[in-house]
């Protein structure tokens, strides 16, 4: 009921909640912090900047539309020096781009290890299998008996034979 874990959830519950409400009071200060509260002898500076970055911001439809330009142009295959320039130079690549490229490398690295140890396994079984293959049958030999219950040492020098045999 009312032990050690439920206390602990409790204060857990409390500590979240007062984080919620610093970050709540921290944002209204930022808020309140950025509004335009320039100083007159730069506020020119300022809103040129703002200005600035909102041309550079682009929605969804402006790169849906340029894609579709890009696309065009590149099935036609003749397009021209002038068409590329309009169409803008090409931006450069956004920390999400990037983060998911490394992301695509990192991936594509672990499928090739993956392979690779996959590999190695179905070698080493393999070897395993024919070593043991090899091994049942130089049992069967060495084990073989007699009618009388004695080991066949015909085999068994025959088997031994062949080893050396083999080796030279």
């Amino acid at each position: 009921g009312r032990g050690f874990a439920f206390r602990r959830k409790q204060k857990i519950e409390r500590q979240y909640r007062k984080l919620l409400k610093k970050g709540r009071k921290v944002r209204s200060q930022q808020d309140d912090q950025f509004t335009d509260t320039y100083p007159e002898h730069l506020k020119h500076l300022y809103l040129a900047e703002e200005e600035m970055l909102k041309k550079r911001r682009r929605t969804p439809e402006d790169s849906v539309l340029s894609e579709e330009k890009l696309n065009e142009a590149t099935d036609t295959c003749t397009f021209s020096y002038r068409s590329v320039v309009t169409e803008g130079k090409f931006k450069k690549k956004t920390s999400n781009q990037k983060a998911k490229e490394e992301y695509e490398k990192i991936k594509a690295e672990r499928a090739r290890k993956k392979e690779e140890a996959e590999k190695r396994k179905q070698q080493r079984e393999e070897a395993q299998r024919l070593y043991k293959q090899k091994k049942m049958e130089a049992y069967k030999i060495l084990s073989k008996k007699t009618k009388k219950g004695q080991p066949n040492l015909n085999l068994q020098v025959e088997f031994l034979l062949q080893k050396i045999q083999q080796n030279t």
